[in-house]
């Protein structure tokens, strides 16, 4: 009996080191064939010394916040040194707590997760990184699964050899997908709490880790009670490790996930338009800076650093008081709106207004898709008039409704537009830039692409033009009369004869009652003086790059420009009378931070130093008793005081407010020494507008979104933005000393009227 037990038990002693030698053998074998190539190609030195990964292009502000980003993933990479201890800690307690004594494979995880399946342990951190890296999803077929896992474990044997455990982490975190655009570490820490990696909580870090185990699954944003649970499980592994201690796991527990989400897709965040500008300008750049290889960078995956002019205090500022002023004054026109048969259009036939309905149709993207797939026009109708679900934008945050495409179109039509932009002159550099109320709603730029009638923000070149040539001073004064330049002279086929808006003559004026008065007459009888051509010239060197026909009219501003053109020439005034051309790029680095480009302005003198401080007197002027005197805090209309507008600027202020005809188009260009702002608004079409002066003219419709920029850049003393007087030359020989006043009638025209048509 003995005898039997014994040579059983022998039996089983063979079978079992049979067992082990023959796994043993084969796993060996399989490991040979995977590091072979048996089971797949395997990543070359090369590969492993430098992964393939998507890596996102930022956009640097000057103050040094990443304002936005260009890519395929999200992901900008951060090196070990920039991630919290806490991150690390929570990560190696959760998923490898022998990260740090393996060598890329945890033989006695393996074993466990084999034994006891369930338990865990059975993927080290390295393993992760290396079928994120070269081995990819996991096959559904058991044969080719064992193959990727021997894959696997080479790939991170190799890895292990060729990195220190800091680097594989942060290779590990970096390219970890947690959903929601948030790729990598960086991108989550900001979507998801506003913050840097560096600045995490040991409670934030437990909830991303927890985020690795099935970001799909495990989603913040979906399922909050569940993450929750998942984040305690991994400050229960920290404490299990020693990380943290027991009373401190239980207080990190009870806390809610306090979420800052903080999405980071196109039309999210701010500088959306200068973003999409910015993108276009990089598209060429890259085509013509090549990289050593001769390869064309690709802004969406080779990390590059663009760093850019824009402020990111300056730009949020900006985009804050367009949307405050376009909220209110939008209630103002929706409630004009809503007495006019034609809304929101004015002085259209029938037959017009339905013009402009289909050619916004057929501008749209859902009418390019419909034609593109071949519906016919019959069917394309049919689908613009069924009501469907959508979201669409409106004052109080986007909301869910239910309309036809047509009537959406309509919808949108109601909705004035606004754009700003501001520029530091004597640099060039553009420091905010709103191309419109809603990037996500509203594409269009209103900065670059659009170009619109300027008004009497244009009169200011035909002022500096006879300062410069004729060294006219703001003290001379001219008839207030009719004029008329005959027909033929500079090419006209009528005889021109502008009328003032205010139909009021008679009288002398001088020059700097006649620019605060936006008086047509004057600038008529200026523009005679100095001939149209000499005016185009001047506008061009100060940086208008539209074709401007050297015709009289562009006295009044009868010429469509932009409002980047605007400012650019405006900041020639404010820098003593050199251009310095905008700039919007400082800086490009390549993803290891090597400067393939260093940007530096172009400059010109277009006027004399003394010339453009007397265009900047009488621009003062507008602002001390012509339209733009509302900036002020106390003045009078009509012998009467007037309330109401809080801005209360006590500083010099050059500035110049223009509305075009029938209110289309209202502007406000406003200069101090170290920054010069202009603001566009009007609707999307020129019949679009308000019916009446009062609320349609430029001091209404535009003024007040520069003033509420202005008083939060100087609310934040850190931007330094000047109070100061602009820089007197020592030797002004023009004479800007003019006591003379404007009557208290004309200064209630110019209050109440300033238009030029």
């Amino acid at each position: 009996m003995t005898k039997k037990v014994t040579t059983s038990f022998k039996k089983y002693i063979i079978w079992f080191w049979g067992l082990i030698l023959g796994g043993s053998i084969i796993i060996a074998g399989l490991f040979f064939m995977a590091s072979v190539g048996g089971f797949g190609t395997l990543p070359t030195f090369e590969e492993l010394e430098n992964p393939q990964t998507n890596l996102a292009t930022e956009v640097i502000s000057s103050d040094g916040v990443t304002i936005g980003k260009y890519a395929k993933e999200n992901r900008t990479p951060v090196k070990f040194k920039e991630l919290p201890e806490n991150l690390v800690n929570a990560l190696v307690a959760t998923e490898d707590e022998r990260f740090y004594q393996h060598s890329g494979i945890d033989f006695q995880g393996t074993a466990r997760a084999i034994l006891k399946p369930g338990s865990g342990g059975a993927s080290t951190i390295t393993q992760q990184l290396a079928k994120m890296l070269f081995t990819g999803r996991a096959s559904r077929n058991i044969f080719k699964r064992v193959g990727q896992k021997m894959k696997e474990w080479v790939v991170a044997t190799k890895l292990e050899s060729q990195y220190t455990k800091q680097e594989i982490i942060a290779m590990y975190l970096n390219k970890y997908d947690f959903l929601n655009q948030a790729v990598g570490i960086r991108s989550a820490a900001r979507i998801y709490f506003g913050k840097e990696p560096k600045d995490l909580e040991v409670h934030e870090s437990a909830m991303l880790v927890g985020m690795l185990k099935n970001s799909s699954y495990f989603n913040p944003l979906r399922r909050e009670a569940l993450v929750k649970q998942r984040r305690n499980v991994v400050l229960l592994q920290m404490a299990k490790n020693d990380f943290i201690t027991e009373g401190e796991k239980v207080n990190l527990q009870q806390l809610p996930l306090n979420l800052s989400y903080t999405p980071e897709s196109h039309s999210d965040g701010y500088a959306t338009y200068f973003r999409t500008h910015l993108q276009k300008m990089m598209r060429r750049w890259v085509q013509n800076n090549p990289k050593p290889n001769g390869e064309e960078y690709d802004i969406f995956s080779d990390g590059l650093k663009i760093y850019v002019t824009i402020d990111s205090r300056m730009q949020k500022y900006a985009e804050e008081a367009v949307s405050e002023h376009m909220a209110n004054l939008q209630s103002y026109f929706f409630k004009e709106q809503k007495r006019n048969s034609t809304a929101p259009f004015y002085d259209l036939e029938k037959s017009q207004v339905n013009s402009i309905y289909d050619r916004a149709k057929k501008n749209s993207e859902r009418y390019k898709r419909l034609k593109i797939v071949g519906k016919t026009s019959k069917e394309i109708d049919k689908i613009f008039n069924t009501k469907t679900a959508m979201k669409v934008f409106s004052w109080k945050g986007d909301k869910d409704t239910v309309m036809s495409p047509n009537d959406s179109i309509k919808y949108y039509k109601h909705f004035l537009r606004s754009g700003l932009l501001s520029i530091e002159p004597q640099t060039g550099h553009i420091k905010a830039w709103v191309g419109g109320i809603d990037n996500k709603h509203f594409k269009y730029d209103a900065v670059a692409q659009q170009k619109r009638q300027v008004g009497s923000t244009f009169k200011p070149f035909v002022y500096a033009t006879a300062i410069n040539q004729l060294r006219m001073s703001p003290c001379d004064v001219l008839p207030n009369i009719r004029y008329t330049i005959p027909k033929g002279k500079y090419g006209i086929p009528e005889a021109w004869t502008p009328d003032n808006s205010s139909n009021k003559y008679g009288g002398m004026l001088t020059l700097k009652d006649g620019l605060a008065g936006s008086v047509n007459t004057i600038s008529a009888n200026l523009i005679d003086k100095v001939s149209p051509i000499n005016v185009v010239r001047l506008a061009k060197a100060a940086g208008i790059r539209t074709e401007i026909q050297a015709n009289p009219s562009i006295a009044l501003g009868a010429v469509d420009l932009s409002l980047y053109e605007m400012v650019s020439a405006y900041s020639t005034f404010a820098n003593k009378g050199l251009r310095v051309s905008p700039m919007i790029i400082t800086r490009i680095e390549d993803k290891n931070g090597t400067v393939l480009k260093d940007f530096v302005p172009e400059t010109q003198e277009v006027l004399s130093e003394e010339s453009a401080y007397v265009i900047l007197n009488l621009l003062e002027g507008v602002t001390q008793s012509g339209s733009g005197i509302r900036l002020r805090s106390n003045w009078t209309s009509g012998g009467k005081a007037v309330t109401g507008f809080p801005y209360e600027f006590e500083n010099p202020i050059a500035g110049k407010t223009g509305t075009t005809q029938n209110q289309s188009d209202g502007w406000f260009m406003g200069m101090v020494p170290n920054l010069a702002t202009g603001v566009w608004t009007g609707g999307e079409d020129r019949a679009t507008h308000f019916a009446g002066i009062g609320k349609g003219q430029g001091a209404t419709m535009s003024l007040p979104s520069w003033a509420l920029f202005m008083k939060k850049c100087y609310a934040d003393t850190s931007l330094n933005i000047s109070k100061e007087e602009f820089e007197k030359p020592e030797d002004l020989s023009i004479n800007i000393d003019c006591d003379k006043k404007l009557g208290e009638e004309t200064e209630k025209t110019i209050i109440e009227e300033d238009t030029d048509f």
